[in-house]
């Protein structure tokens, strides 16, 4: 055993650091293998693969041995949320307890800090009488925060029109042209975190500085002698958006509004560059009209089979490079229009790129495929569209990013741990270690330490038609209801489309407990409240499956409506399904049903949060037990109790609340099956 392994199990121990120095800690001997084994990881500058179930207090398992090390160590989170939990709440904590004080920083992307220039632009720019009022506010905050987080702007909405105004983009950023340059908030951060010892980010700025998109952070991982990636199954997906290029309206709409800004405050270059970018503005709304009898999301072939679409791309075309003759003659005046100038550039070759008739090798477009290609192949990409409800945007997205992860990760010669509560698929972790680029890691895989057989039931409604039936939604409100009697609300229903969920919104309109439905108000202040209430239910759909802590009494019952396989309007996914059969593969084995298995396991882990959460789980899709598949699903999840009988529902929720979960009839999962 090595010194940091000692060390670390030492801290983990029972009378180690940790259970003296922090209320309510306890010991747990999955914890301590989790930590012994990252241990073992960061020491031999390994690649780990850790499957942590719900409760192994895999955080402290990774940041223990991370502080005794000494490494310089990189953290990733899957949101910033937990970013700042992790910053906030636990790294002082566990520092204190383990008396170490290691240089930390916390880092997120140059969005989510204020922009001093882009500010003061807004202030001068004609605004409503609220949003004067707002920016007024925002610049008085601004003069007294020491890190210009606009988290700190609590009362200013997520969706807030003036955020894009007072933060900046790495494409309208000035640089070291800004005259804000040596109070920017953005350059302290990066400073603060090139001088730490540990650094604290989130997947979306870790993949944009692996792509070269430098969203602050680049300049750091080369001296990282360890990467620690939680919530690590949510990085194949994130991956592909950043490793892949984009352009949409709001981009280049707000390419017009800055380039039309920047040069009335100019002599003479206002009236130059004023009717470009109004038409710019204007081509934009045309093309986004003529998409509007487009499906949501498609490929690019189909979406230039539209007489009316592809004319509104050659509008814009035509418009963008008129704005860039434009400020070609101005650039030169002022900071600000070298930067439109440069943006304008970029969104050219973008729009060009995209548009791009002379398919490249290796590049398919839905039913256009132009190769067949293994989806190893990471040249293998797909040109598609999403429409917003005002806007649009297109993409160039890769299938697969194992290629490009591979390299980063040899290219550092660093530690690299991936961990996660939900990593394996029947008991493997062959589907993600391909997806992330792993040969042949160190695997472990520990299951939750909390008590599923006692602690939680899982209902299989009898008698549900098939989930794309008509009449699924009726019905499976009606088989809900009377578990929602029984518990006394305090439940999450959990749909995969937004229809359903305004269906069933409608449907428990005069449900005799609170509602909280997903859109009604921002995520966060929804769960507050739902947490506040006590007996309340919850209507969401995918982002509810992860990423939410409810302990306690308040959250009763997870009712998961359909198993959520991917969307079929997918044009990526599609394409990556088409390629695994080209190549020989089973689209279905290889790709949908490990998506599929993965994103279950994440809703079920909203049920038991702590040893002393009690629930029932109630899972309406009659394909677990109609196809041969739903046994994969089923050796996944912790080993529950299952039962098709109401009776045993009523019973669970019955019982006085400290003794142990009644023996209810339930069967073995393989004798629920239909074949």
């Amino acid at each position: 055993m090595s010194w940091l392994e000692m060390q670390t199990a030492a801290a983990l121990a029972p009378g180690g650091a940790l259970s003296s120095m922090l209320d309510g800690f306890s010991p747990r001997p999955a914890q301590q293998q989790l930590a012994a084994a990252i241990a073992s990881a960061i020491e031999q500058l390994d690649v780990l693969l850790a499957e942590a179930g719900t409760g192994t207090g895999k955080t402290f398992a990774y940041l223990v041995p991370v502080l005794l090390s000494g490494k310089r160590t990189i953290i990733s989170t899957g949101t910033r949320a937990l970013q700042d939990q992790l910053f906030h709440r636990d790294l002082p904590r566990l520092q204190q307890a383990l008396g170490v004080r290691p240089r930390s920083a916390l880092l997120k992307g140059r969005a989510n800090y204020l922009c001093r220039y882009r500010t003061g632009q807004a202030l001068t720019a004609p605004q409503s009488p609220q949003q004067l009022q707002q920016l007024a506010q925002v610049a008085s905050w601004a003069g007294r925060s020491q890190d210009g987080d606009i988290s700190g702007l609590g009362w200013l909405g997520e969706d807030s029109p003036l955020l894009p105004q007072i933060t900046s983009t790495q494409d309208n950023c000035l640089g070291h042209d800004c005259p804000f340059w040596g109070d920017c908030f953005v350059v302290q951060a990066r400073q603060r975190a090139q001088a730490a010892d540990l650094v604290v980010v989130n997947h979306h700025l870790l993949l944009a500085d692996l792509a070269l998109k430098q969203e602050g952070f680049g300049e750091i991982l080369p001296g990282a002698q360890a990467f620690v990636i939680d919530e690590a199954h949510q990085l194949p997906e994130l991956a592909a958006n950043f490793f892949g290029h984009s352009f949409g309206s709001r981009q280049l709409l707000e390419l017009a509004l800055d380039s039309e800004r920047e040069a009335s405050q100019v002599a003479a270059a206002g009236s130059v560059v004023a009717g470009p970018a109004a038409q710019l503005a204007q081509d934009l709304h045309q093309l986004r009209q003529a998409m509007a009898v487009l499906p949501v999301r498609g490929t690019q072939w189909a979406a230039m089979l539209q007489p009316g679409v592809a004319d509104g791309f050659e509008q814009l075309e035509g418009s963008l490079e008129r704005l860039l003759q434009a400020l070609a003659g101005v650039r030169d005046t002022s900071a600000g229009l070298l930067a439109c100038h440069a943006r304008a550039q970029l969104a050219r070759r973008l729009l060009q790129q995209w548009l791009d008739a002379a398919a490249e090798p290796g590049w398919f477009d839905g039913d256009d495929a132009v190769a067949a290609q293994a989806p190893s192949d990471s040249a293998a990409q797909v040109r598609w569209y999403e429409l917003t409800a005002r806007g649009m945007r297109c993409q160039i997205t890769p299938m697969d990013v194992s290629g490009p992860l591979r390299e980063h990760r040899k290219a550092s010669t660093a530690a690299w741990i991936f961990t996660s509560a939900t990593l394996t698929v029947g008991g493997g972790f062959e589907h993600i270690a391909a997806r992330l680029g792993l040969d042949d890691p160190a695997t472990l895989s520990l299951p939750s330490p909390f008590d599923w057989q006692q602690q939680a039931l899982c209902y299989l409604p009898p008698g549900l038609p098939d989930p794309a039936a008509a009449s699924f939604g009726a019905a499976q409100l009606a088989a809900i209801r009377p578990v929602l009697q029984a518990s006394g609300g305090r439940a999450f229903l959990l749909f995969a489309s937004h229809r359903a969920l305004r269906e069933a919104a409608q449907a428990l309109a005069d449900a005799p407990w609170p509602l909280f439905v997903q859109g009604s108000a921002p995520r966060a202040v929804l769960l507050q409240r739902f947490r506040d209430a006590g007996n309340g239910v919850l209507l969401g759909t995918a982002s509810f499956r992860e990423g939410v802590d409810v302990v306690g009494d308040a959250l009763s019952v997870v009712v998961i409506d359909k198993l959520p396989f991917a969307a079929p309007d997918d044009p990526v996914f599609a394409a990556r399904l088409e390629a695994i059969e080209r190549a020989g593969g089973n689209p279905f084995r290889d790709e949908q049903l490990p998506q599929a298995v993965i994103a279950l396991k994440q809703g079920v882990g909203r049920l038991l949060r702590s040893e002393t959460d009690r629930g029932v789980l109630v899972l309406c899709d009659r394909r677990l037990q109609a196809r041969s598949y739903g046994k994969v699903f089923f050796r996944s999840l912790p080993a529950l109790r299952c039962t098709q009988q109401l009776a045993d529902v009523q019973a669970f929720f019955g019982q006085r609340p400290g003794m142990d979960a009644p023996g209810a009839p339930a069967a073995h999962t393989d004798d629920l099956f239909d074949e």
